[in-house]
């Protein structure tokens, strides 16, 4: 079911941004959460994700994803996650990329 519909204002207040995968490690304690430094254009930034059933990290950095780049900082796990990839649900999380490259950092309108 869709969620509520929000203004184009609101839309426009998420900041949407290419970034690179520049390292992803299991955090020790937990089989989902994996910590993922990333370029999304302005310094390297920390984000949290519930991915580690599924990607294994070895394989992440390079990769390119999609990103909310003005999420409000969360603690997870004792660690700060600055950011939120995106990923569709398809009995677990599938990333979501650029169809080719592009810059980190690029925004996505």
């Amino acid at each position: 079911m869709m969620k509520e519909r929000i203004s184009f204002d609101d839309f426009k207040k998420l900041d949407l941004r290419a970034a690179r995968i520049l390292t992803a490690d299991r955090i020790e304690g937990s089989d989902k959460l994996v910590r993922i430094e990333i370029d999304a254009g302005e310094g390297t930034q920390t984000i949290i994700a519930g991915i580690g059933k599924t990607h294994d990290p070895a394989l992440l950095p390079g990769r390119e994803i999609i990103v909310v780049a003005n999420l409000e900082p969360r603690i997870l796990m004792g660690i700060e996650s600055n950011g939120m990839l995106l990923a569709a649900d398809d009995d677990g999380p599938v990333l979501l990329a650029p169809d080719r490259d592009v810059p980190a950092g690029a925004e996505i309108k």
